[in-house]
């Protein structure tokens, strides 16, 4: 281009007005060609001239980015973001003139989180920088697919080790704890202070070894998974009026919202109930000095959801993509497999599971199921006698 360019401007004095047209036509063709090329592109990419306003933008960089259209072009890039940190990050590196290659961020959409990694590179020309060059790319399903490929090694080292570890300590526990308990009856109740409080501490130890015992054998064991039509509501309720006297004595206030348009889906409820279980509990144990905790049901396209959202200390965004695996805990007593189990309990059901969290703000976990094509007609029936019928129009059938 730059070539045919310098050709054409070196002729231009001596060429006639026809010639001139074509020259312009052709340059135009080339315009469109690479405007097109460039709106085509997965990735996004952003140009900037040396004040660091936008001088080309292209479809994929106005999607994958929040931008204030009406500020776009008159004012430095950054002015135009929405987000705080992403245009904190562009002012910092643009201002400093530095290269920084797949720096990535986390955005919060309508759709869920969305992973997005940002190259930012200044152009030089003639040894001059003479603007920058913003390249993005969504990393999203990537993060995702390395996250379940990780998860599912660790769960196939899980199922290996537990299963030879678990057999071999249960039954010298179980003869332990016999014996403890013979022991006790031969002291009898003349037995010092001291030597009640070290039986019990015993007595505690081999229950707290024995739930981990539990835990990795429900791990490594395969699940009986059996799905019947049922009522997810009903479940939630369940759970919350069972949590909500310990909730309330721990000064955390309980909400539920429930999508009333919500049909029955298959799911087994033991299995489901001990998972939502496990993320309440985590919940509530990250709110030490009360807080608020909502439980949600809703529908998305063919999807339910289930939400436990907490007001609690929050998941530092370097561990987010840790929790899912066996033995991460942050707890002193902690196994490190509650979250894996709920994952694996999940995954069972043909589901999905999803996090957002930031250190300080609270999480969000959010249980997809999948909602039968069958039952998903029915909704959409009902929307449309609905609407046959001229009824005003219900936001909830969707």
């Amino acid at each position: 281009m730059r070539n045919f360019l310098n050709k054409a401007m070196a002729r231009v004095s001596r060429m006639n007005e026809d010639s001139i047209r074509s020259l312009l036509r052709s340059l135009a063709e080339e315009n469109d060609r690479l405007e097109t090329v460039l709106d085509s592109m997965l990735d996004g990419i952003i140009v900037c001239d040396d004040s660091h306003l936008p001088i080309l933008i292209n479809k994929s960089a106005e999607r994958l980015v929040p931008l204030i259209a009406t500020e776009l072009y008159d004012s430095p890039l950054w002015h135009s973001l929405r987000d705080d940190e992403l245009a904190e990050f562009f002012e910092t590196i643009m201002k400093a003139e530095e290269t920084i290659l797949d720096r990535e961020f986390t955005l919060d959409t309508k759709q869920g989180p969305r992973i997005i990694a940002i190259s930012i590179t200044p152009l030089v020309r003639d040894k001059r920088i003479t603007g920058t060059l913003v390249h993005i790319e969504e990393t999203t399903e990537k993060r995702k697919r390395e996250s379940r490929l990780r998860r599912a090694e660790n769960l196939a080292a899980l199922t290996t080790l537990a299963a030879g570890v678990a057999h071999e300590i249960k039954n010298p526990l179980g003869a332990i704890s016999i014996h403890v308990q013979l022991l006790k009856k031969a002291l009898g109740s003349a037995t010092a202070p001291a030597v009640d409080r070290y039986l019990k501490i015993v007595d505690e130890e081999i229950n707290r070894l024995n739930s981990i015992v539990v835990d990795f054998l429900f791990a490594v064991r395969p699940m009986n998974i059996t799905t019947i039509n049922d009522d997810l509501n009903r479940l939630v309720k369940e759970l919350a009026d069972f949590l909500r006297p310990e909730a309330e004595a721990a000064d955390i206030e309980l909400r539920l919202e429930l999508d009333t348009t919500l049909p029955p889906i298959p799911f087994d409820r033991h299995f489901l109930k001990q998972a939502l279980l496990n993320l309440i509990t985590n919940a509530s144990a990250a709110m030490e000095h009360g807080g608020s905790l909502l439980l949600r049901t809703g529908q998305d396209s063919n999807e339910a959801r289930i939400t436990v959202k907490d007001s609690g200390c929050g998941i530092d965004e370097r561990n987010l993509s840790k929790i899912f695996e066996p033995y991460y805990t942050t707890k002193s007593d902690g196994t490190g497999l509650g979250l894996t189990l709920t994952y694996k309990i999940v995954k069972e059901h043909g589901g999905d599971i999803a996090v957002k969290s930031k250190a300080g703000f609270g999480s969000e976990f959010v249980v997809s199921l999948p909602i039968p094509q069958t039952n998903q007609k029915l909704i959409t029936g009902r929307c449309a006698d609905r609407e046959h019928e001229h009824e005003p129009q219900n936001t909830d059938c969707r």
